[in-house]
């Protein structure tokens, strides 16, 4: 049997981890759930904001701070051979759950590994003064950062489900996304 994969993209804070999870509790199969996050710790502390790894610049937007993220040579690398552990992992039969933030082009490097794996493209979206108030109750967001990458993410990709977090409990997600691609 073809591994499924589905793809959550959306801004940090939007609810992505805990509809893998709610998803996770209620797929007929089991699926792993594979975290951006997991793949950015894995670099040496060193490298966070740092020019080669990941850099974080607070710039004003509409009068309130924006956090820019620029990856480095380093980052960039990380950040492709995640897509290829997962291609990798797809590739040995596991059905996945992936957690991301695509904010420069990734969908295509996405949709080339994965081409022979049945992948659905969920967007996982929030209106941005939710997102925002989200990030300020979370002690390991920079301020900002929803700011920044809200116009970036969902531009111009098309979905195959869209969920909004701000209407929706993270399990009433998941069983949308489980209905809609038979999970």
């Amino acid at each position: 049997m073809t591994a499924r994969i589905v793809l959550l993209n959306g801004v940090g804070s939007a609810g992505k981890s805990s509809i893998a999870r709610a998803l996770q509790t209620i797929s007929a199969a089991p699926f792993l759930h594979v975290q951006m996050d997991s793949f950015l710790e894995m670099l040496p502390e060193a490298l966070q904001n740092h020019a080669d790894g990941f850099s974080y610049e607070t710039v004003r937007q509409d009068g309130k701070p924006a956090v820019v993220i620029r990856a480095g040579p380093v980052g960039e690398k990380t950040l492709r051979g995640m897509r290829h552990a997962i291609a990798a992992m797809a590739g040995q039969g596991n059905d996945l759950i992936v957690d991301d933030v695509l904010c420069n082009g990734e969908l295509s490097d996405y949709v080339k590994l994965l081409s022979a794996f049945d992948l659905h493209l969920v967007g996982v979206m929030a209106p941005l003064q939710v997102l925002e108030a989200r990030e300020a109750r979370r002690p390991d967001r920079l301020p900002g950062l929803a700011r920044w990458q809200y116009p970036h993410v969902h531009a111009g990709i098309s979905y195959d489900l869209e969920v909004d977090t701000s209407l929706l409990t993270p399990l009433e997600c998941a069983r949308r996304i489980q209905q809609r691609f038979q999970l």
